[in-house]
This record gives C-alpha cells, structure tokens and sequence, in this order.
C-alpha cells in the first residue's frame, strides 16, 4: 500500500512539473485553432516568473518563441477584442524572440527564430506605414527603429553581414522628422548620405533638419559636403541659396545662383531668383536682365512679370516724387518730369497686363492696373478695371 501510494505521488508531482510545459503547447494548438485570447491566456501563464508551476517553462526557448508567435497573431488579428489584449503587440513579439534567442545556448531554435524575425520585419513594416500616414509619426519612428534593431540581432546578419537597410533608415529619418525629434532625424538622414541613398535629396532634409534644430551652420555644413559629392543636383544649391538668401549672404547667394544658371540655364526660377537678389542689392540693371531671361524661358511666369512691372511701376512714382518737389512757378520743368515719370508707368502697363491675363482676379495686378490706367488717362480701361475690383470684393 505504501508503494502504491508513493508511486501516484510521483505522478502527482509529475504534472505539477511539466503542467506549464503544457501551457506551452496549449498555446501553440489555441493559436493555430484561431483561438488567440486563450493561446495568450495559456502562454503568459507559462512565462510568467511569480508563478510557481512556471519554473521550468519560464527559461525555455520554446515558450519565448511561442509567446512571439501569439504577440504576432494579436497583431494581425481582425478581432477588435483580441487587439485589446496588448497595447503593443510588436514590441511584446520582438522582446520575447531575442529573449528566445538569449536562452537558447545550445542553438535549438536559431533557424525557426529567424523565420519568424524575417515575417516579423514584414509587420513592422506595415505597422509603420499606416503609422506615418495616420500622422502617428512616434509610432512609425518606434517601429522602423525596432526593424533596425531585429535586422542588426546576430542571427539576422549571418547571411549577409555587411548588408545595411537604407530605405528603412531613411524612413526613421522621415519618420523622426515628422514627430519633431530632429537630432534622432539627423543621425539617420547622416547615416542614409554616408551610404548614398537618395543622393542628394537626402542632404537637403539632413539640412532642413539642421534647420529645425536651430543650427543654421550645421545645415550649411551638410549642404557643401552634399554639393561636392553631387555638383550637378539643383536641389541642394536650391537649398543652399535659399539659405543665404535668408541670411542676406548676398554674395554667397549669387555665387552659387550663377552656379546653378550655369547648369540650368533654362530653369526659368533660377533666373527670377537672380533677379530678386539684384533687385535687393539695388542693382537694377541685372534684375531687369534676369527677370527678362525669366519669361524668354517661361513665357506663363506671372512672378517675373509682376516682379519687372512693379519694379518699372516703383521707378515711375519715384520720379514722380522728384517731379513734385519742383516749385509751382517752373511748370516747364515739372512737366519735363512729369513725362519721364510716365514712361516708366508705360513700360510697367503691358507687364501688369499680362500679369491679368495669367492671374484675372489678382488684387495686387488690378490694383496695380487701375492706378496706371488712371494715370495713363486710358479711363474706359479704368473703368473696367474699377468694375472687376468690386466684383471681386463680393
């Protein structure tokens, strides 16, 4: 009798020690039969380290990579209440590989881990694209960054070690500038440029980026670095002009304006750009020419029409003024003036014009327009002109 009964105390201590190994496997049938909520039920119970009857589950490899398959199907799951069981399904997935991984030092389970990493990439992926375009932008940079961190664990790499993601890193960057952490966006755009990704577009966000973070000097930096590595990319001479420009580095701006000209001479902006700075510098002559070049190479460029119209239109109430300052009793002379005042406001009218046929409700244009058409004494065209600006008030 006594044998008898040490023998079922055996079996009674038996279950009790691989009652959590069978967890395990509850868990892996649960979630192959659909049954998600109860394979979490049964395999966080078996991992979970203040439970006595987990003691030997707890430390095996397999549990962990159970538990990373459950996390995996919580995610892909269309049930509402099966999403409600993890607030982040990834990161739970992710964590219990690499500690799958961790425990398994005889290197049982290495080859089907990896599988599951690799099918684990492909959700974070997706995961982060519809984070970025909900605008969950911490969301898309938390997701990419733990794809870099699953392709850098070891057992990822031993096919191709020296390989390196640059699309994922440069959408960490995107991702990091978007949600406003722009040292993280400058340490993946700099990473991305080191490996020529993008080429030089990726310079010019690295600089925006720099800008964001207050570091003009920094954004001039990447943008030098980026025009010696592609001389011939528009977009970051764009870049670097208009940072200049915005400094009122005058000549360091026109410096690298001729440059651009001089690799895209047909790029009517660059010219119009020209012409802005020369007008800002006073140097009238050059802005006539470049705004000139601007609609000979764009005929439809409302700005450079507008711009040379009002620049001729400025020059004529300047004169104008000087025609005012002359003495009531020298009205020859006042006229003489007067004349010369007119001429700019003639040269001015075709431009403004045009300026109309572009744009027809322009304010500036028909404001421009009316007070020419006034003085010019063409008062039909006035008329019209006073017509079109109150309709457009209505």
């Amino acid at each position: 009798m006594k044998k008898t009964l040490l023998f079922v105390s055996f079996i009674l201590l038996g279950s009790v020690l691989f009652a959590q190994p069978g967890k395990v496997s509850s868990a892996v049938s649960f979630k192959e039969s659909g049954k998600i909520a109860e394979a979490f039920s049964a395999i966080e119970e078996a991992v979970d380290a203040n439970n006595p009857k987990a003691a030997k589950s707890v430390i095996q490899p397999r549990s962990w990579e159970v538990r990373g398959e459950v996390f995996q199907a919580i995610f892909q799951s269309k049930d509402a209440a099966v999403k409600k069981l993890s607030n982040d399904p990834l990161t739970e997935a992710v964590n219990s590989y690499k500690k799958a991984l961790e425990l398994d030092t005889k290197n049982r389970i290495a080859k089907s881990v990896k599988i599951k990493l690799t099918l684990l990439v492909n959700d974070l992926t997706n995961q982060a694209v519809e984070s970025f375009n909900a605008e969950n932008y911490d969301k898309a940079l938390q997701s990419f960054e733990q794809i870099l961190d699953v392709q850098n664990i070891p057992v990822m790499k031993e096919d191709n070690p020296s390989a390196v993601d640059t699309i994922i890193i440069f959408n960490a960057g995107l991702a990091a500038y978007n949600a406003g952490n722009y040292n993280k966006s400058i340490q993946y755009y700099k990473e991305a440029a080191k490996h020529g990704y993008n080429e030089g577009r990726t310079y010019q966000l690295l600089s925006q980026a720099h800008l964001a973070n207050k570091d003009t000097t920094g954004a001039l930096t990447v943008l030098q670095e980026g025009f010696q590595k592609y001389p011939s990319d528009n977009g970051v001479l764009v870049e670097m002009i208009n940072i200049y420009l915005t400094a009122q580095k005058t000549d360091e701006a026109m410096k690298y304006l001729n440059l651009a000209i001089e690799q895209d001479p047909k790029n009517a902006t660059y010219h119009f750009a020209q012409g802005t700075l020369f007008d800002q510098i006073g140097n009238q002559e050059g802005a006539i020419k470049s705004y000139e070049k601007a609609i000979e190479v764009n005929p439809e460029y409302f700005d450079a029409y507008y711009n040379l119209g009002a620049l001729y239109y400025n020059n004529g109430v300047k004169q104008q003024e000087v025609a005012n300052k002359i003495p009531a009793s020298e009205n020859a002379r006042y006229e003489e003036e007067v004349k010369k005042a007119d001429i700019w406001f003639e040269k001015a009218l075709p431009l403004m014009e045009k300026c109309r046929e572009l744009k027809n409700n322009d304010p500036y244009s028909l404001e421009s327009l009316r007070n020419l058409y006034y003085r010019l004494k063409m008062m039909e065209k006035y008329e019209e002109v006073m017509k079109a600006i109150e309709d457009s008030k209505q």
